[in-house]
């Protein structure tokens, strides 16, 4: 079934499964990101934008806007994966289009094509400011499901 045909409510084993996985993930809480939208196929995280995600001239830096670009559309892909699996990111790509600057950044991940084996993502990624979204990053990710090897 793609994702599109599922309802727009994940169980809440899967929110539970996608939220303690992403607790776990060290990077994450390093960057102060948080999950802010966890859907069947689809995930949001978003990163307040301050001094130690910058780069020089003051933008949130590329490599923590990829980051959550990644987990966003890893996350999503495991909202589909059966309980007893885990994620890994085979490859993704990220074109930067504008400068992200903003009050946060907000990475949206939402699968294209669900596999047994192979599930592909759209990745983009907002600034936001004072409510205004502006696409600042688009990328596309293909991701494995890991059989037989529960994300704990």
């Amino acid at each position: 079934m793609k994702a599109q045909e599922k309802t727009d409510q994940v169980t809440p084993e899967v929110r539970e499964r996608v939220q303690s996985s992403f607790d776990r993930q060290g990077l994450m809480t390093h960057l102060g990101a948080r999950l802010t939208r966890i859907e069947p196929g689809r995930v949001h995280i978003t990163l307040p934008s301050r001094p130690e995600v910058t780069q020089q001239n003051g933008y949130v830096h590329a490599g923590a806007t990829s980051a959550i670009a990644d987990s966003a559309g890893g996350y999503a892909a495991f909202t589909l994966f059966p309980d007893d699996t885990s994620v890994l990111t085979v490859e993704y790509k990220i074109n930067l289009l504008a400068p992200a600057e903003g009050d946060h950044v907000e990475a949206v991940g939402t699968v294209l094509k669900p596999g047994r084996t192979l599930t592909v993502c759209n990745l983009e990624v907002f600034a936001v400011r004072d409510g205004e979204r502006k696409l600042v990053a688009t990328g596309q990710q293909t991701l494995i499901c890991v059989p037989k090897r529960p994300d704990q």
